[in-house]
């Protein structure tokens, strides 16, 4: 009534798509499968494992399915993942600090014309603002900088830098950009009509950014041209999320936000 044996089969190896896969560290401590050997892993390729016993006696057992016993349950060993060499870096490319603490803001700012430009600065420079004490802030359009630039009072030791969108000779944002200017306040821009261009098309698996004619809302032809099923919000979400580092960016971007980060940063600045 209670079935076949309970005690009849390989009561050591679970069933199908239960043995966990362990990497094989060095000093990881195993048996193989018949429970003839127990060693520490002194070495692993990507096919086969070196155990080395009390003894000092060494042997090579190959990387198959359920090969070995850890704490006397069955396992896969794999090899371990390749640790990177030399110091982490942070998304920019920069040496990433650890263990870091937060500080106080400096009075330098840096602002970017929307929220979606900081989105970005944020995601591939953030690390660096928090170690430099550098907040970032957004616009919404540069018609209202002279204003905003003279309620903010730069000064020495209270820098502003600015990030434009389209910024060419003889635009609307150049002009503003030239009467706002001055020791304490550096104004830079990109070439591209909106920051989206700034994203490489192949970090979205695209050929090109698609011309838009004129008089057509500018995201929203990219989405028709395109032809995704999304709101501006919905993209903007998905080119967000497939830029990982500044390898995904143009240069055109990436030299203007690194040379906003060093006006803001300069030595001269007051602490």
């Amino acid at each position: 009534m209670y079935g076949r044996d309970v005690l009849s089969g390989d009561w050591r190896r679970p069933r199908r798509g239960q043995i966990p896969e362990i990497p094989a560290e060095p000093d990881l401590v195993v048996e193989d499968a018949e429970g003839r050997f127990c060693g520490a892993v002194v070495d692993c390729d990507k096919e086969a494992v070196t155990l080395e016993d009390r003894f000092g006696r060494r042997r090579v057992f190959p990387l198959t399915p359920a090969g070995f016993l850890l704490d006397g349950r069955p396992v896969t060993l794999v090899r371990p993942q390749a640790r990177p060499s030399g110091p982490l870096r942070s998304a920019s490319g920069s040496i990433a600090v650890e263990g870091l603490r937060a500080q106080v803001a400096k009075e330098s700012r840096i602002y970017v014309e929307g929220v979606h430009d900081a989105a970005l600065v944020e995601k591939i420079w953030g690390h660096d603002l928090r170690v430099e004490g550098v907040v970032v802030e957004f616009l919404e359009g540069v018609d209202d900088l002279p204003a905003i630039v003279e309620e903010f009072g730069p000064e020495p030791g209270r820098r502003l830098g600015v990030l434009v969108d389209h910024l060419v000779p003889g635009s609307k944002e150049s002009r503003i950009a030239a009467r706002v200017s001055g020791a304490d306040v550096l104004v830079v821009g990109h070439p591209f009509v909106d920051i989206w261009q700034a994203v490489k098309p192949r970090a979205l698996g695209i050929p090109a950014w698609p011309d838009v004619p004129r008089g057509v809302p500018w995201k929203e032809g990219v989405i028709a041209a395109l032809g995704w099923r999304m709101d501006p919000q919905e993209a903007w979400r998905h080119i967000l999320g497939r830029v990982t580092t500044f390898a995904d960016l143009e240069p055109e971007l990436l030299g203007r936000v690194e040379e906003l980060i060093d006006f803001v940063t300069a030595p001269d600045q007051a602490d």
